[in-house]
């Protein structure tokens, strides 16, 4: 929802509606975390009230237990926090769990997937950043691909072979396919897929769902 016309946002969430998109996926930005600001739990509360579809939250902000309870009452089916954003991850995500949400953990692209061996039961998903967060328009960091398939192969080992990886950053029409090809299950989409200038969302949405 970053990537959406946030003067016409009520629209481009009815767009979203009808086109049959799973999730909408809230970034919320700290300025500090990242060096920028994006959307906020109230925007959420508002997306909210406007239609049925679920939720997932991506805090990119320090210290993301600050704001479980928020996150909660706001109305995200789940949320995720960034392993590198605080010293008590395995706390976090149990508290997510207590506040009724799915878990998830996200990943900087130089985070190495290992720091998932000891957090694997707390977890619902897993989201891989394929560019570095904070801006949209980056392009894909090309070793992310292999870092996405040797996360596919970790999960699988670890008898995790039905948990989702999200893939965040550069999620393109020309790289979708690459990408579900390497392990992802959930994309996504922002200005260069779902929001491209001047083509309808629901045009969008038909042609990325015959990339997978």
């Amino acid at each position: 929802m970053a990537c959406a016309d946030l003067l016409n946002i009520e629209d481009d969430i009815l767009q979203l509606e009808e086109a049959g998109v799973e999730y909408l996926h809230i970034d919320i930005m700290d300025g500090m975390f990242v060096p920028n600001f994006c959307l906020n739990i109230d925007l959420m509360k508002a997306i909210k009230k406007r239609n049925k579809i679920p939720m997932e939250c991506h805090l990119m902000v320090n210290d993301p237990e600050r704001y479980v309870e928020r996150i909660a009452e706001a109305g995200a089916e789940c949320m995720s926090i960034h392993y590198e954003a605080t010293p008590h991850v395995q706390r976090t995500l149990s508290l997510i769990h207590q506040n009724g949400m799915k878990a998830g953990v996200a990943l900087n692209p130089s985070t190495p997937i290992s720091v998932l061996d000891y957090l694997l039961d707390d977890l619902d998903v897993v989201t891989l950043m394929m560019i570095n967060p904070g801006f949209a328009g980056q392009k894909l960091i090309p070793a992310m691909l292999k870092k996405l398939k040797d996360t596919r192969s970790f999960l699988d080992k670890n008898g995790k072979q039905n948990m989702d990886i999200i893939v965040d950053g550069n999620v393109s029409i020309e790289n979708i396919p690459k990408m579900v090809d390497a392990g992802a299950t959930v994309l996504v989409g922002g200005t260069s897929s779902i929001f491209r200038k001047g083509i309808p969302i629901a045009d969008s949405v038909k042609l990325v769902r015959t990339l997978y």
